[in-house]
């Protein structure tokens, strides 16, 4: 089986290692992988903005990018949303065809290793971890992504403790904790006020680790907050607990 990554924009510049470890973790699940030179962007911040002409554009590239894998896998469940339910409506005159085809093979990173690769169990490296998940809005509403990524770290060892709030938004939203941080900061300090006792967070979106990771330091005594990819490759790789975990990309 041949796979494409697509490490997105906000993965190659914040978190380079997780996209790296997502990688990893498909090939010692026996998938070739590939990472495209030409893999810029996939339009969503230009499309959320109203730039429309701007995110067609940036669609197309990708899309010719992305033309001709077997799957295309995401370590992000927002990027992954825009590729598969948003692209073929902007490009509905010229590449509609090939939207539509590349949507139909897109996945983000934790439903392909359940979904497609039918592949739960990766390893028993998270024994000992207390964790709570963060459900990115996108994955969970637009994509129904909500057990994958729980089914794989109970499968690991790990215990997901309950979190009341797990599947609130972080605040996040792109330009909205840009344009409107006050109210992306209540959002988060009211997502964080009900966090359990845990070892770490994990999330399969960067930007709502950026944000909820970023705040709970500003508060002080935090947990980790680490990258889904990087849990699970803890994960396959054997880490033995909390203490010994290493190599993931903390915010």
């Amino acid at each position: 089986m041949r796979v494409t990554l697509f490490p997105t924009c906000l993965g190659e510049r914040f978190f380079a290692e997780a996209a790296a470890d997502a990688v990893r973790l498909l090939r010692h699940l026996g998938v070739e992988v590939e990472v495209p030179a030409g893999a810029t962007c996939c339009g969503q911040p230009a499309f959320n903005s109203g730039h429309r002409d701007e995110a067609v554009r940036m669609v197309r590239h990708t899309l010719s990018v992305l033309n001709g894998a077997d799957h295309v896998v995401l370590p992000s469940g927002s990027c992954a949303a825009m590729l598969r339910h948003h692209a073929p409506d902007l490009v509905a005159e010229d590449d509609h065809e090939l939207a539509v085809s590349v949507a139909e093979r897109t996945w983000e990173l934790s439903q392909f290793i359940v979904q497609v690769l039918g592949n739960p169990h990766i390893g028993n490296g998270l024994r000992g971890w207390r964790v709570a998940y963060h459900h990115g809005c996108h994955a969970l509403r637009d994509l129904g992504v909500r057990e994958e990524p729980l089914t794989l770290l109970r499968a690991a060892g790990a215990t997901v403790v309950a979190w009341t709030a797990d599947q609130e938004c972080c605040g996040f939203g792109g330009l909205f904790s840009v344009k409107l941080p006050e109210v992306a900061t209540a959002m988060a300090d009211r997502k964080l006020d009900t966090l359990p006792a845990v070892d770490l967070v994990t999330s399969a979106d960067g930007g709502c680790l950026m944000q909820l990771g970023g705040r709970a330091a500003r508060r002080g005594g935090a947990p980790e907050f680490r990258h889904l990819a990087s849990v699970l490759w803890e994960a396959a790789a054997g880490a033995s607990g909390p203490a010994d975990a290493g190599g993931g990309t903390d915010v």
